[in-house]
């Protein structure tokens, strides 16, 4: 049902929500264009919007309180958000299936959307990763270093 015109679709029983999300707080302006372009479409789909929710945070960890909450409310039976990244940038899939399966569900405005944020947080993790190995690779040159002084350095 992701992406799919909801024409001459009602309201359901139970809380529909506009869920918009930033990565970060240099992004935080967006949010308000993202809020009306997504209460824009669900109303166009005759959709009652009970709520909106923003936050600014980065879709690659569990740390987005306020969608963490909305997930766990069942009175929340849709949730609409812009773009699928805004919602998950991974495994997304199977957080709908568990929503499909309590009855609920997850609408995206433009599914076949994808931002700049994606490729900034797959940057991130590169980054992440390459300054992980790095200093793995550096402490242990350092290590290997200290042995090598000590070694020389002491009784034969």
């Amino acid at each position: 049902m992701v992406g799919e015109p909801l024409t001459g679709a009602v309201a359901n029983s139970g809380l529909t929500v506009v869920y918009a999300c930033v990565s970060s707080a240099d992004h935080e302006s967006d949010l308000n264009r993202q809020v009306a372009r997504v209460a824009v479409w669900a109303t166009g789909q005759k959709l009652a919007v009970g709520r909106v929710v923003t936050e600014v945070g980065s879709a690659l960890d569990g740390r987005r309180k306020e969608l963490l909450a909305l997930l766990r409310d069942p009175a929340v039976t849709t949730i609409v958000v812009e773009h699928r990244d805004r919602f998950a940038r991974f495994g997304a899939e199977y957080v709908e299936a568990s929503l499909a399966a309590q009855g609920r569900r997850l609408l995206v405005v433009d599914p076949a959307g994808v931002d700049d944020d994606l490729v900034r947080d797959v940057t991130e993790i590169l980054t992440s990763l390459c300054a992980r190995l790095h200093g793995r690779s550096a402490a242990a040159d350092r290590v290997r270093r200290a042995v090598e002084a000590a070694t020389e350095g002491g009784p034969e």
